[in-house]
């Protein structure tokens, strides 16, 4: 059962109308990195998860993540209010009005327009929120390290956000909540040194042959040794021929037919064989005409 409390986790105060900078806030609002992106992948996760501890912070985790979307609604909402009311009631003359939507570097006219200055579920280019965003796969090793990825990729996006608004209230609640971003790193990070093991993710373990083996794949100018491809726990493996076909076979793609399959195939390839013996005149020579080409450039021929 979810209740709601009207008082938000943090304080929103806008110095200003700024509806450019309301259309940046919408990517942590709609977008993939943003907080109902969080609170989906993170709600989902919880009810399906049989471990009583992280379903306990899994839920936590989303509904907070729920009270972020308020908050930064709330940013956007304000940034919008002074458009808002312009737009609605018209006061401003046609030229007037779009110069306001549209110059400056301000980017806000669709939201403008089709949501009324409103906090759709877009993000800052207007693609709508899609559930694609969300990638829980159900193997608590993988959700858990997909969802610290989610939360450093969330945190680059408020420190970005911050950079671009010197209103003291937006930085301080921007701060915020990229804090509690780190905070769900923490949680998450702890909770995957739960279990043991977690590597690899899920129950299989890897092939031993392949499990250590680095491919030297990208070779020329560039190229670069470190701990991710050498050392006593590497296999380093730069020559052409050993990159290819390594399980010992020949490389080849095989499979085994019915002889009914077989014969089918053989019919298929015999009658669809080409001729490189013949240069048959194609559509595109015929349209030419007796036009020929020499030394680059069109003559007429004879």
């Amino acid at each position: 059962m979810f209740a709601h409390n009207k008082r938000l986790q943090y304080t929103v105060r806008v110095s200003e109308p700024n509806p450019g900078l309301a259309n940046l806030m919408l990517e942590q609002f709609g977008g993939p990195q943003g907080e109902l992106a969080a609170a989906m992948r993170y709600f989902t996760q919880a009810v399906s998860d049989d471990d009583p501890g992280r379903k306990d912070m899994l839920f936590d985790i989303a509904t907070e993540e729920l009270s972020h979307l308020e908050v930064i609604g709330h940013i956007i909402a304000m940034l919008n209010k002074g458009a808002k009311g312009e737009l609605a009631e018209a006061v401003d003359s046609e030229a007037e009005m779009y110069k306001k939507l549209t110059g400056a570097g301000n980017d806000s006219h669709v939201t403008q327009v089709l949501y009324g200055a409103g906090t759709p579920l877009v993000n800052s280019a207007g693609v709508p929120w899609t559930a694609a965003y969300i990638d829980t796969i159900g193997e608590p090793t993988a959700d858990l390290r997909s969802n610290i990825a989610a939360e450093s990729r969330a945190k680059i996006v408020y420190e970005r956000l911050i950079a671009l608004t010197d209103d003291p209230g937006i930085k301080e609640a921007l701060g915020f909540l990229m804090t509690r971003e780190i905070a769900h790193q923490k949680s998450f990070e702890k909770a995957l040194y739960s279990i043991s093991p977690n590597f690899p993710p899920g129950k299989m373990p890897g092939d031993p042959r392949f499990a250590d083996t680095y491919f030297n794949m990208s070779q020329g100018p560039g190229e670069m040794r470190g701990p991710w491809n050498q050392g006593e726990k590497w296999n380093f493996v730069t020559d052409r021929d050993k990159q290819m076909a390594v399980d010992g076979g020949t490389g080849e793609a095989e499979v085994k037919l019915p002889a009914k399959d077989i014969d089918l195939l053989k019919q298929m390839s015999a009658r669809t064989m080409s001729d490189p013996t013949i240069d048959p005149p194609t559509g595109a020579e015929l349209g030419m005409g007796n036009q020929t080409v020499a030394d680059g450039k069109t003559v007429s021929g004879k």
